[in-house]
């Protein structure tokens, strides 16, 4: 469906709302406690370094905590927000203090972070200016914002891995990319994501104009425990599945 044509639709906010609580269980039992390659390989050194010496953190979307519990670990004064209440009650189950909200309206007073961290969550979320209006607000002048996204090159509306047996081809099909667009995408059985697409000029753009500027940009290769999944993921390693994009808050 067209971005703004669902974004009409009154009910939009708690057919979201409701698919992350539905689904908490699901991705903490696939995507957390060391059961991800990509998150223990490729993700969280990615986060480790990119905000190496913060000292107070908003991780925004953070789930269940095991980004905030990495940069814990390394001495940062971290804060989980997300949505899902789900979410939360294991975050501070596993030792993470969460709070209740959503990235477009964070309860934090003005520059009250030296750091932000957005991971695996601007790609379902709707609010793209709300939210970015809000990460400037609370992060200090010079403050860090890691923003990591499933690379939208390979999150076009109708993408995916294709067999053709009768060419006797692999390869990775790509959709409409200049076209903003969300799905609800059934990613496992039974379970069923909200997958927002914009091309990445969107996301760039926007931030600069709330005065996130980028300082650097990384499009790693799939690590490792991702490509022996499948035989057919060899075919994809120079294919980058991950985009980070390193910015500097000025005001």
């Amino acid at each position: 469906m067209d971005l703004e044509q669902f974004r009409a639709l009154p009910e939009w906010p708690i057919i979201l709302r409701d698919s992350w609580e539905t689904n908490a269980p699901w991705w903490q039992a696939g995507f957390t406690e060391g059961s991800d390659a990509e998150y223990e390989e490729q993700i969280k050194p990615l986060v480790r370094d990119g905000l190496r010496g913060a000292r107070r953190v908003l991780d925004v979307g953070g789930g269940e905590g095991q980004l905030a519990r990495v940069l814990a670990g390394d001495g940062a004064d971290v804060v989980v927000l997300d949505s899902s209440h789900g979410q939360l009650v294991t975050a501070r189950s596993r030792g993470s203090r969460g709070v209740l909200a959503a990235g477009a309206a964070l309860p934090f007073v003005t520059g009250s972070f030296d750091a932000v961290l957005i991971c695996l969550v601007l790609e379902h979320v709707v609010e793209l200016d709300e939210v970015f209006t809000e990460v400037a607000r609370v992060l200090a002048d010079g403050g860090r914002f890691l923003l990591l996204l499933n690379h939208p090159i390979l999150q076009t509306p109708g993408s995916g891995f294709i067999d053709d047996i009768d060419l006797g081809e692999q390869y990775w099909r790509l959709g409409p990319y200049l076209q903003e667009d969300i799905q609800m995408e059934e990613v496992d059985a039974n379970v069923f994501v909200p997958f927002v697409h914009r091309p990445l000029s969107e996301y760039l753009n926007r931030a600069i104009a709330h005065g996130l500027i980028l300082a650097q940009m990384d499009e790693p290769a799939p690590p490792p425990g991702f490509v022996a999944r499948a035989d057919e993921y060899q075919q994809v390693q120079s294919y980058p599945r991950l985009l980070a994009l390193h910015f500097e808050r000025r005001r």
